[in-house]
């Protein structure tokens, strides 16, 4: 399986290759090219990911959220809702490394069959980094009016996490 998974990139770009030649294509011409036109879209989108990430780095580094999960601590206490898994669903939207990060702990703490690690696995493949999509990809293209997109976003990403704090504890 690994050697399978170390070719498939070389095999792919051969491919290309093969298939221009085919159609009589200049691959390397068309190959730079692109990269030439990709610059203008990279500098677009550096300013709206600089943003993001110097306000997740702010919003993580003043502890924040630390405060935020010891005021509600009692409210989830009370819905039989575990702490644990609670950064992972407030920091998912905001960014999918750090989201793996955190999922990272709990694996290193509890073990990967655990049910806190089950749980925060299944909210981190069902939530999005809405904020991050937002951010980026809106801000790319020049959408100011995100208002309707972040509240559809931010409500799908809470549906997946009350899902999974319903249906996960039905099945492990």
């Amino acid at each position: 399986m690994k050697l399978l998974s170390n070719l498939f990139i070389p095999v792919l770009v051969l491919t290309v290759i093969i298939y221009g030649a085919k159609k009589k294509i200049n691959v390397y011409d068309s190959f730079v090219e692109g990269a030439k036109e990709s610059l203008p879209m990279i500098l677009n989108m550096f300013p709206p990911l600089l943003a993001m990430i110097f306000g997740i780095n702010i919003f993580t580094s003043s502890g924040i959220i630390d405060e935020i999960f010891q005021f509600l601590k009692p409210i989830f206490y009370l819905v039989n809702v575990p702490l644990e898994v609670l950064p992972i669903a407030v920091m998912r939207p905001l960014s999918g490394s750090f989201g793996l990060a955190l999922l990272n702990d709990i694996y290193t703490l509890h073990g990967a069959d655990h049910y806190l690690s089950i749980l925060a696995s299944i909210i981190q493949g069902s939530s999005d980094t809405t904020l991050y999509i937002i951010t980026l990809y809106f801000g790319t293209i020049g959408i100011k009016k995100i208002k309707y997109a972040l509240w559809a976003g931010l409500l799908a990403d809470l549906v997946t996490v009350i899902l999974s704090l319903i249906i996960v504890p039905l099945f492990f």
